[in-house]
């Protein structure tokens, strides 16, 4: 089974996650942030991943660490679900509509942290959440994960718009790329021999 259960404790923010990569979508998801409910549902939707995570931090705040430690934690669940990454096909890409908006991404589950994030993000708010937490979110899980990963906005006007394209858009890209192909018959995709 390739899933896996991460806690992350710190003095801003107290997570559980569980993921399992080969699931159907099932989404159980409360982090006290009413659009990160959203998008991690949306991201578990359509990424087929089955998604369960409980979150307490310091909204009194901000969402700020919310935000970035529930991009670190599903980053860590990532890694620790793929192991030794036999078998992945590696790579991902999915250009996705929504509306008016349009984001292509890009992965690569390389072993090498980098995030190429080119998304403009008209509205400084979504509700009450700052946009830009967006790219925070995906630097801490790029980081952790251990994977390239390029999320490019194509066309958009309507931030929440942009921001739901940009987390449907990278769950359909990861879905690929963590999927298992048959034809490399349990071997790792690289002539590395290691990722």
């Amino acid at each position: 089974m390739r899933n896996a259960s991460i806690t992350r404790k710190t003095a801003e923010t107290d997570i559980s996650l569980f993921l399992e990569l080969d699931g159907s979508g099932c989404a159980d998801i409360q982090t006290g942030c009413g659009f990160l409910d959203h998008m991690l549902t949306l991201f578990a939707s359509h990424g087929s991943f089955d998604l369960t995570v409980r979150c307490s931090g310091d909204l009194q705040v901000d969402a700020h660490h919310t935000t970035e430690d529930l991009g670190i934690a599903l980053g860590q669940a990532f890694l620790q679900a793929l192991g030794d990454k036999k078998g992945i096909r590696r790579y991902g890409q999915r250009l996705l509509p929504m509306d008016e908006a349009l984001v292509l991404t890009a992965a690569d589950f390389s072993g090498r942290a980098y995030l190429g994030f080119a998304v403009t993000l008209p509205s400084q708010k979504i509700g009450p959440f700052d946009s830009e937490l967006i790219q925070e979110f995906w630097l801490g899980f790029v980081r952790e994960a251990r994977l390239t990963l390029h999320i490019r906005e194509v066309a958009g006007q309507n931030t929440h718009h942009i921001a739901e394209a940009v987390f449907k858009s990278a769950a359909r890209c990861l879905k690929e790329a963590v999927s298992l192909d048959p034809a490399l018959e349990g071997r790792i995709p690289s002539t590395k021999g290691v990722l």
